[in-house]
């Protein structure tokens, strides 16, 4: 969503909207409409510059990306971790 690039659904994170916050789904058991990108920060900056959040979950308003931004970091930081 954030680059646009096609990938394995393996290779992405799930976000789903709750309440008004973007939420990683990364088992993708969690209820509702879901949206794809890729777990890098690269792509999650271009999504939320794009606001594709927004219309890809189909919110009424801004979404906060706080929680996502901190799990892709984490992600990101343990898979650099790991040789």
């Amino acid at each position: 969503m954030g680059c646009r690039e096609r990938a394995a659904k393996d290779d992405l994170l799930r976000i789903v909207a709750i309440k008004d916050a973007c939420v990683p789904d990364p088992r993708g058991t969690l209820p509702g409409r879901g949206a794809y990108v890729h777990p890098a920060l690269v792509c999650l900056d271009q999504a939320v510059r794009r606001r594709a959040f927004t219309r890809a979950l189909r919110a009424p308003g801004a979404l906060d990306t706080k929680a996502l931004r901190q799990y892709v970091e984490q992600a990101t930081v343990a898979e650099q971790a790991t040789p």
